[in-house]
């Protein structure tokens, strides 16, 4: 069995300074994943091959199928064919059936209208933290997180995601897909049991709905992100009780929901 490497060497044609030039570049690999969950296709993730038993326990977390690891029978990763086969102790005839289901709420006020999936009325969690930390622990956390991305100054091609405690960086990871870095570091959380109420998620990416929504999945009420998010995400933020935090760049940052958990 062989193990698909992160990246794959690439002969490439380079123009610089008004010519033409042979040039050997890295190139991130794309790979998909299909799961098979109690003997049926599940779903198919494009990732990048590695962590792939963190990331596919995440998912199923992310998607409601599971709440703790030992839900999980066996699980076993097939990298030649890009197979994970799910079993469960006690299998959901409902995990299918409500999988990417359309839910739109119909109420007013805080009713969670701005849900657009079943799953994620029944998984996303208000979150309840205490945990507070300064600006410039923000700040050191994603400069941290940038100067470990090896593979993205490779490549500049993949996103990074990393759980934090208000000392540093504690694991991070690494995929093409922005929300696979979240189900991979999700999916550590459940098998090793790591408690994330007083953790923070330091991201590559932008905040999308979709990616708050993990966050709130996981449980952590911090998010750092060095880029832009979109006006879904933080209303779900808002009514999630999540501190979302975008644009850290040098020394600056935008605080947009729940700023009490940040100090000066």
């Amino acid at each position: 069995m062989t193990t698909p490497k992160l990246t794959t060497a690439w002969l490439l044609t380079k123009y610089k300074d008004k010519q033409f030039v042979s040039y050997e570049d890295q190139i991130v690999t794309e790979y998909p994943l299909t799961i098979y969950l109690n003997g049926e296709e599940f779903a198919t993730l494009v990732c990048s091959p590695t962590h792939l038993e963190e990331m596919t326990v995440g998912f199923l977390a992310s998607e409601g199928v599971i709440r703790r690891y030992d839900e999980i029978k066996s699980l076993n990763i097939d990298d030649d064919q890009g197979l994970a086969y799910v079993e469960l102790h006690h299998p959901s005839s409902s995990a299918q059936t409500l999988h990417s289901k359309r839910f739109i709420g119909s109420c007013c006020g805080k009713s969670r209208q701005s849900f657009y999936f079943y799953n994620d009325v029944r998984t996303a969690k208000t979150v309840v933290t205490k945990l507070e930390i300064t600006a410039e622990t923000c700040l050191a956390l994603m400069a941290e997180m940038q100067n470990q991305s090896k593979t993205f100054k490779t490549t500049g091609g993949v996103h990074n995601a990393a759980l934090c405690s208000t000392e540093g960086i504690l694991i991070t990871r690494t995929d093409i897909g922005r929300h696979n870095t979240l189900d991979k570091l999700y999916g550590h959380c459940l098998m090793h049991r790591i408690p994330v109420r007083d953790k923070i998620i330091t991201f590559s990416g932008r905040i999308s709905s979709e990616v708050l929504l993990k966050v709130s999945k996981m449980g952590i009420g911090i998010l750092l992100s060095k880029s832009a998010p979109t006006e879904l995400a933080l209303r779900m933020a808002d009514e999630l009780n999540i501190t979302t935090v975008g644009f850290i760049r040098g020394n600056q940052m935008n605080i947009y929901t729940h700023p009490e958990r940040i100090l000066l």
